[in-house]
This record gives structure tokens, C-alpha cells and sequence, in this order.
């Protein structure tokens, strides 16, 4: 009987449906909060089961779609916390420049209470109007990033590395081994933090129409009361929600029942199709989707394998590639840049969109690809690579354990972890480094027609922002998604105001693929959390996936700019 349930429950779920009516004048209201995965739509099963991230592409398709729906007077945009990086906050902004170019008039409502909300006011200043809640703490007071170094907790421990880095910006090595910022890392670092506070300052200048200057003076002053901010011209109005959407006056549209709407209905007729590939997460050697604890990664096989199908697949025009990547294995990245060089030998073209961070083994799939986007504050580069081997002998002499060691073979201790390499062990460990750091420098200047010692002037593993990027030729184009997909329409003789329909590759698997997919889905959710908070949380989720033992490619753990 449960099963007849289900399965009734499944057919009207996935039943067509004609979608919510729509009146003249209506105001759609659009809730912003949390994070937005880079990846496709979660299976059925999934969404109705476990509480699924919403898929940034879904909210950008959702404002396109607003965009162009004439019975709406008004979007809201409901502000809460956000845990997104400049890149996709730079896109947010543009897709609310554009509902305000085609009269739909955003407008952000900010319920906030956190003293740094530095980026949600970001994405709020691109609207027409910002209301803010009586009693929201707005607090706008300045970007700041925090750098950890691990070096001194090991050394308690009784653990030492073997080291072998190449390029002299390879921060990732002294954040985890270090005790202090060196003098490059520091001036990256400083170049980083002045790209993103120019971005965020100017941004929000332009939208309220105010000078830098006077939005530095503010930020100063800050964290601002919500009177204050509307005495400044921060703000327009502070009240309640229930206040604003009545003073508006039109029909309420939430934005649940507004995904219902049929993109058809609005006179959407897709001329061409377009491959949409996301390389999402840490870069390793294989298939799937998600790692044991159900982040995204970017599985060199699965990866690969979309790029060939959509190379073959004569529907298909075109191919965006999507990459959301701190990178990793040095193998997995090369067969993926690999698998797009040969994609774009097909002819079709591939343009690799870059969201908030595509650096180093992220930044290296993206070099075979025809052209490569990324917005002003995406997180780039990092051209480099660096090898840690752990010697835990300390810490074994500490808890009292003896250790006894037989090797064959001159340099087989590289496989061990409880002796410093003896010999030229450790040569041979640079020397491996070296030439892994040698070949993205290659590829690099392949992928991008430079010259290598062009690449080499702006490698040495340093991260750019995307501004920093474009400057240096590292990537084409200033732009998120949208661009992106522009760019792939002109490549193709299309008009820019074309409408393409986006396929995802892969496809989603067969049903009980995504079964299997969502109970595993399910199972994790239900294992208890033991994440820590904050920056301790960052540095838990990173010594979790760190790459030890081999030349990685992986930019400083810690870019959050907040």
C-alpha cells in the first residue's frame, strides 16, 4: 500500500502543471539566503527528501526569467545572511541591473544581524530602493581576511614536513607548515584585499550614488544603526516586511509557486542548445559527484566524460564549463584539460565560466577551453605547486611508540611518514614538484597563446582576482554566467538576444541511479555534525581533504573575505 502511495505521490509530482496565474502588477518575492551550490538541479528524490542546496543557476534562471515577465511591477529581494563569494555576489548584482533595465524594479529588504554583513549590503546596493528591518544590524565596516598558520600546533605535536614548493607565492605551504606570513605572501594577500575593497566600495558608490570617498567615511563609522544608515542614504526606508509589500500594492508572488511558471508561457524559444559541464570541488582522480561527506568534487573521469559526450552530441552548439574549484591532483587536472582540448578540436565552442574560485588545478582544467570568464572578485591563478610530507617520528616519541623501518630501492622512503628523507630522497621530491609546476606552466601557455616566460611572469603559484586576472591575460572576459553564454552565442553567429536552452552534462542518471544517490544523500544527513564554527571550521574541512605526500595543486586554504 505505501508503495502504490509513493508511486501515486512521484506521477502527480511529476505530472505537467500549467503553473500559478500571474496578475498585472504583481510583485515577486525572492528570498536570499544561505549558499548556492554550483552544480545541477538535486534529483526529485532528493529535494523532497533532504534539505538539497539550491543550485545558483536556478537563481540566475529565476531572475532571467522575472526579467522578462511583464506582470511583474517589483522583485524583493529578502536578504539574510549569505554564505556566497564575491563571484557569485558579483553576478547577483548584475542580474539585479538588469530586472532594473527591464522595469521590474528590485528592490532589497535586509533583515540582517550580524556585525559583518559587508557583502549582502554589496549585492542590496545594485537594487533601486534597500528597506531595511527596524531591528537589523546592517554592519557595512570594512573587508577583512584572516590567515592561519598550523605551523606551531604540529611542532607541539611532534610532527615535522619534508617540503618541496615551486613558486615563490605557494602560500598554501607556510599556512599549513609556517608560523607567519612571508614577505609574498603578504603582498598578494594585500593586492587580494585591495582589488575585492575597490570592487566593494565602487559598487556600492555607483549604486547609491554617492563618491568612494564618502562610502569610506561611512564604512568608518560603521557598524551603522538603521537609522543612520537612511540619515547617510544608505537605505531608503526601515520597516517591516508585511509594510513594504503593502505599500507596494500588487498581487504577492512567492517564489516557490513563481518557479512554476512555464518559461514558454513568456515566449521563450530556444534556437540553439548549449552544454552545461560544472567542475565543482576538490579536483581528484575518478567518478562521481560527491566526496564521503557530500561535497561536491570534480572527478576527473565524470568531468571528462560530459566534455567528451557533449563534443559528440550533434545537438549540442556549444559547451559552458562552470568551475568552482580550489583545485588538487595534478593528474586529475591534466586529464580534464585534456578532455577539453580535444572537446574544442570538435569545433564547438567551449567557454569556461568561473565563479568564485577557480585557482590552480581550477584554473588549470579551465586553460582548454576556447575562452575563460570570470568576474572581478573571483579567486584565480595560483599558477604552482607544492609537495608536504608529514614526519610524525616526534609525535610517536611523545605517545611512546617505536618504530622500525626495511626499505628496498634508494628513495623508498618517500613512501614512508616516520623519518625525515635521507639523501637526495628529497631532491628527488623538488625535482617531481618542479616538473609537475613546469607542465601547468605549459599548459598554461598553450591554452592562452603566451609565451612561457609570460606565464612564468605571472605564475610562481600567486592568486589574482579576476580584475588582477584580466589584466595579466590570464583570462578573456570580465563577466559571470551570462557573459558566458553570450560569448558562446556570438562564437556561433547568434544573436546576443538569442535564447538557448542550458543541458546539463552529464545527464541525470537513471531513476535508480538517483536513488541510490539520494538515499546515500540521506544517510550522510543523518550522521551527526561535528563541524566547528567559523575559521576553525574552514581549517576542519581543509585538513580533511588536504593533499599530502604527492605534488598537489591548491591554492592557501583560507581566501574568505568577509
Amino acid at each position: 500500500m505505501i508503495g502504490v502511495v509513493v508511486g501515486l505521490l512521484l506521477l502527480w509530482l511529476l505530472m505537467p502543471s500549467g503553473g500559478p496565474s500571474i496578475r498585472a502588477g504583481s510583485i515577486l518575492v525572492v528570498p536570499l539566503s544561505g549558499s548556492y551550490v554550483e552544480a545541477i538541479d538535486p534529483p526529485l528524490l532528493t529535494r523532497l527528501l533532504t534539505d538539497a542546496e539550491i543550485p545558483f543557476v536556478a537563481l540566475l534562471s529565476e531572475l532571467k526569467k522575472a526579467e522578462r515577465d511583464d506582470r511583474l511591477s517589483s522583485v524583493i529581494l529578502r536578504i539574510r545572511a549569505l554564505e556566497i563569494g564575491w563571484g557569485q555576489a558579483h553576478e547577483l548584482r548584475q542580474a539585479l541591473r538588469r530586472l532594473s533595465a527591464a522595469g521590474r524594479r528590485p528592490i532589497a529588504y535586509l533583515e540582517l544581524a550580524d556585525f559583518s554583513a559587508n557583502l549582502e549590503y554589496y549585492v542590496a546596493s545594485a537594487a533601486d530602493e534597500i528597506h531595511i528591518s527596524p531591528a537589523a544590524v546592517a554592519g557595512v565596516v570594512g573587508l577583512a581576511g584572516e590567515y592561519l598558520f598550523l605551523g606551531r600546533m604540529w611542532e607541539n605535536l611532534g610532527v615535522d614536513f619534508d617540503i618541496a614548493q615551486a613558486g615563490r607565492y605557494k602560500s598554501a605551504v607556510e599556512t599549513i607548515a609556517g608560523d607567519e606570513m612571508s614577505d609574498p605572501h603578504r603582498e598578494e594577500a594585500n593586492a587580494i584585499l585591495d582589488s575585492i575593497d575597490h570592487q566593494f566600495v565602487s559598487g556600492i558608490a555607483e549604486g547609491r550614488g554617492v563618491t568612494p570617498q564618502f562610502v569610506r567615511q561611512a564604512i568608518d563609522h560603521g557598524p551603522l544603526a538603521p537609522g543612520d544608515l537612511e540619515e547617510l542614504g544608505l537605505v531608503d526606508e526601515i520597516g517591516f516586511f508585511d509594510e513594504l509589500t503593502d505599500s507596494l500594492g500588487g498581487p504577492i508572488v512567492e517564489a516557490k509557486d513563481y518557479a512554476q511558471v512555464d518559461l514558454a508561457s513568456l515566449g521563450f524559444d530556444p534556437v540553439a542548445r548549449f552544454a552545461l559541464i560544472y567542475g565543482s570541488g576538490q579536483v581528484v582522480v575518478g567518478r562521481g559527484r560527491l566526496n564521503s561527506t557530500g561535497s561536491a568534487v570534480l572527478a576527473s573521469d565524470t568531468v571528462a566524460g560530459a566534455l567528451e559526450d557533449a563534443a559528440r552530441d550533434s545537438s549540442i552548439q556549444a559547451i559552458i564549463f562552470r568551475i568552482d574549484s580550489p583545485g588538487g591532483s595534478p593528474l586529475a587536472s591534466d586529464i580534464v584539460w585534456r578532455a577539453a582540448k580535444l572537446a574544442k578540436e570538435s569545433g564547438k565552442p567551449i567557454i569556461a565560466s568561473l565563479s568564485n574560485v577557480a585557482a590552480s588545478g581550477g584554473y588549470y582544467v579551465a586553460c582548454g577551453a576556447d575562452a575563460i570568464l570570470a568576474t572581478p572578485g573571483t579567486i584565480t591563478g595560483s599558477i604552482g605547486a607544492y609537495a608536504l610530507r608529514p614526519v610524525v617520528s616526534g609525535l610517536l616519541d611523545k605517545l611512546g611508540v617505536k618504530v622500525e623501518t626495511l626499505t628496498r630501492g634508494a628513495h623508498a622512503g618517500l613512501a614512508l611518514v616516520t623519518a625525515p628523507l635521507a639523501g637526495d630522497s628529497a631532491k628527488r621530491l623538488r625535482d617531481e614538484t618542479d616538473a609537475i609546476y613546469r607542465l601547468f606552466v605549459e599548459r598554461v601557455a598553450e591554452g592562452r597563446q603566451l609565451e612561457l616566460a609570460e606565464v612564468e611572469a605571472i605564475a610562481q603559484g600567486r592568486v589574482w582576482t579576476g580584475e588582477q586576472a584580466f589584466e595579466r591575460g590570464l583570462i578573456d572576459g570580465v563577466g559571470g554566467l551570462t557573459e558566458a553564454v553570450e560569448r558562446a552565442k556570438q562564437a556561433i553567429g547568434l544573436a546576443v538576444e538569442a535564447d538557448v536552452a542550458l543541458v546539463p552534462y552529464p545527464e541525470p542518471g537513471s531513476l535508480t541511479d538517483q536513488i541510490s544517490e539520494t538515499l546515500s544523500r540521506v544517510a550522510m544527513d543523518a550522521i551527526p555534525k561535528t563541524s566547528l564554527p567559523g575559521i576553525a571550521g574552514r581549517v576542519q574541512d581543509w585538513l580533511e581533504t588536504a593533499p599530502v605526500g604527492a605534488p598537489a595543486l591548491v591554492p592557501p586554504f583560507v581566501l574568505d573575505i568577509r
